[in-house]
């Protein structure tokens, strides 16, 4: 599976960007997906997943209200809405697909997930 995340850019504080992550895959429904970030100097923080039928989705706190993460699988792309972004919003924003197959579910862990995207830039300006 290959990742490609797109979206990222300099915004001001208060304002709002909108990732997508389309994946070359014929079997898009077979994987969760995942939204993480990078910040320099720390460790990748997780941030959204949801199931392959998007009826399961988690939140990491830092971002619950401000963010949401959906899914078309009939375009094979995961999507994550920032609304109200911060200057802590800053990093490197990461798409990944983690195999579910017919387990389904979602999980929150890095290490769960089998395919990564190159990331893509977000910088909130105060």
């Amino acid at each position: 599976v290959q990742l490609q995340a797109s979206g990222g850019g300099l915004v001001q504080a208060g304002g709002s960007l909108r990732l997508s992550c389309a994946a070359s895959t014929r079997t898009f429904t077979d994987y969760a997906m995942g939204w993480f970030r990078q910040a320099p100097g720390k460790q990748r923080e997780f941030l959204a997943a949801i199931s392959w039928s998007g009826g399961s989705i988690w939140y990491a706190d830092s971002v619950k209200g401000r963010f949401t993460i959906s899914r078309d699988n009939a375009k094979n792309t995961v999507y994550l809405q920032m609304n109200m972004l911060k200057p802590e919003d800053t990093a490197v924003y990461y798409c990944a697909a983690d195999f579910v197959g017919a387990a389904g579910g979602i999980r929150t862990n890095y290490g769960n997930y089998n395919y990564w995207g190159p990331g893509t830039e977000v910088t909130v300006s105060s």
